[in-house]
């Protein structure tokens, strides 16, 4: 049985894959690019991707195929109508991610209301040194204790994070994206509420037709003044030139953790705003702490296990 992993360095160097090495032949390659696909999934039973695209051109390559085993939660890099037709199995891995999610939202919201970019800057420039008061008030923070939280998207993230902003004493509500949840937990409001009366709104919803653009500049308009943005779902959901040109225009505070090319272009017109205190950008990493990643591989595992054991019986 010849298994392949296609970007293992997606998992990190620090998470072991000797397991795999127990259900058959197993290869991992660190990257790769697309005229590398055909050659390396040629003679595979199995192949583990993890944003490496597996279409009908790649499917057709690999004649030994039996098994395609997504690194991740969306499935959006395979070709599942070709795979089913040929009879492929498809199996990716779910709410691995949750809690290291949820923290990285908090983390982002805590760095951007605390201005703790200000406030390292100020110190480690050793002008607290030179300070006539023990303290520094010029960035005031604010509390998040009775303000409001909207969430869009409640899926297993959206629901995790709604429930400790309720533990710091936030008032949460909610935007169904797909339109399907129905929690009686928390508040269910349109979008446009949603956006004009929340203190701090995350995003926790996959990219799809309905939240393609989904934040444009007629939804960035109604945000109160001094509100926090922070995207944790897909970089599409909110139109980046929008974006930047509303951060140089009005005052709102933005964390993102994904962007509509990964990695972020050059160019993009995020990275040449001018108020870029009001900006916070991390690598899409939130849901890759190392705990994170060891369920990941994990589940992999047993995904594959589960299908060598199905095979036997058939």
């Amino acid at each position: 049985m010849k298994i392949i992993f296609l970007d293992a360095k997606t998992v990190g160097k620090d998470v072991s894959l000797k397991r795999f090495k127990k259900l058959g032949n197993f290869k991992a390659y660190k990257t790769t690019k697309k005229h590398q696909t055909p050659s390396r999934v040629k003679d595979a039973d199995i192949i583990i991707t993890n944003k490496v695209v597996i279409d009908k051109s790649v499917i057709k390559q690999a004649k030994k195929l039996k098994l395609i085993c997504v690194a991740a939660t969306g499935m959006n890099n395979i070709d599942l109508k070709y795979a089913t037709k040929k009879g492929i199995k498809v199996k990716n891995v779910k709410d691995y991610s949750t809690p290291s999610v949820a923290q990285h939202t908090f983390s982002m919201l805590f760095y951007l209301i605390g201005k703790s970019c200000y406030y390292d800057r100020y110190t480690k420039s050793k002008k607290w040194s030179k300070s006539d008061i023990f303290t520094n008030l010029d960035k005031p923070f604010f509390e998040i204790k009775d303000k409001k939280w909207g969430i869009i998207g409640l899926g297993t993230i959206g629901k995790e994070v709604a429930k400790i902003a309720t533990a710091f004493g936030c008032n949460v509500s909610y935007y169904s994206t797909s339109g399907k949840n129905r929690s009686s937990d928390f508040k269910r409001v349109d979008l446009k509420k949603l956006l004009k009366e929340s203190d701090i709104i995350s995003i926790h919803a996959p990219l799809n037709e309905k939240t393609n653009n989904l934040i444009t500049k007629k939804e960035l308009s109604l945000l109160k003044e001094g509100a926090v943005l922070l995207n944790l779902g897909r970089g599409g959901i909110v139109n980046e030139k929008d974006l930047a040109k509303t951060l140089d225009k009005k005052d709102i505070y933005v964390g993102l953790d994904v962007t509509s090319k990964e990695p972020i272009e050059a160019d993009s017109a995020l990275l040449n705003i001018k108020n870029k205190d009001r900006l916070f950008i991390t690598p899409h990493i939130a849901w890759a702490s190392k705990e994170s990643r060891e369920r990941l591989v994990e589940k992999i595992y047993q995904n594959i296990k589960e299908e060598l054991k199905d095979g036997k019986r058939a």
